[in-house]
């Protein structure tokens, strides 16, 4: 329960270091979350980011930009928001499953990230009536070097913590 709690808190740092380009900012928040999935597996990881969400869904403001609140949930990064739930279930599923190697972690916050886009892109389509195109210029695309790079460095920080964190 508290490592749970510990990344929900580190969730919502990362949602600090937004860097504002469009709808959907360049945010950390996913990075803790990957980490959640690896570190704490499904259950626990699930939990951290139901605590992350229901906290700024109360109107703390821990979402990106310092924002909070249910409308934040509906707005244009909503899907995204709520897309770190089952992304952080199927990537503590696929850490609880696979064997433990870099590779298949790699594989599961690549399958993390795919679901986040999944319900984050469609979802800023709706709300913003935009384009597929635009959705996907806006939403996913300038993402994908970050989230690569945010992949790469879970990794020997998962190995390294993992060392710290019994679950």
């Amino acid at each position: 329960m508290v490592y749970a709690s510990l990344f929900a808190a580190l969730t919502a740092a990362g949602a600090f270091l937004a860097i504002p380009i469009g709808p959907v900012p360049i945010v950390l928040q996913n990075l803790f979350v990957f980490l959640a999935g690896l570190l704490l597996g499904s259950r626990w990881g699930v939990w951290s980011v139901a605590i992350y969400l229901m906290t700024g869904a109360l109107g703390l403001p821990i979402f990106a930009g310092g924002t909070g609140g249910i409308a934040k949930l509906a707005g244009p990064t909503g899907g995204y928001l709520l897309g770190y739930l089952p992304a952080v279930f199927v990537i503590g599923i696929l850490s609880e499953k696979l064997p433990k190697k870099p590779l298949f972690s790699v594989l599961a916050m690549i399958a993390g990230a795919l679901i986040v886009y999944a319900c984050g892109v469609p979802w800023l389509k709706t709300v913003t009536g935009m384009a597929w195109s635009k959705a996907l210029s806006a939403g996913l695309y300038p993402f994908l070097p970050g989230d690569a790079l945010k992949i790469a460095a879970a990794v020997p920080l998962a190995r390294m913590l993992k060392e710290f964190i019994r679950t």
